[in-house]
């Protein structure tokens, strides 16, 4: 990973970073043969650096954890999902600009 202040999600650390976790989280749905993945991957690089305090950016490998690609119902990627004190409150599926991911983070 690029950036340390992404948190890579597997079933093991998912309940305490995010469930558990007082605040924002997004979370990028991917995977390493996805072109449009790949693309995003930057951008996703970028927001971690830019976001403020208690907000939290994480990636989450669907080929490596399917369990939770399937519980949160991610049909198609790059799939972002956000969380609000460990509750799904939005999601983007495809890509979009950063301001877009950047505004529905501070949003919440």
């Amino acid at each position: 990973m690029a950036n340390e202040k992404i948190i890579t999600l597997n079933k093991e650390n998912f309940n305490t970073e995010v469930l558990s976790f007082d605040g924002a989280v997004m979370i990028d749905f991917w995977a390493e043969w996805c072109g449009p993945c790949k693309g995003l991957a930057p951008t996703i690089d970028a927001i971690a650096l830019e976001l403020p305090t208690g907000m939290k950016v994480c990636k989450i490998n669907v080929d490596e954890n399917q369990t939770l690609a399937q519980e949160f119902r991610v049909m198609s990627i790059p799939t972002v999902v956000f969380f609000k004190n460990g509750e799904v409150v939005n999601r983007f599926v495809g890509v979009r600009d950063k301001k877009e991911y950047i505004d529905t983070m501070k949003s919440l």
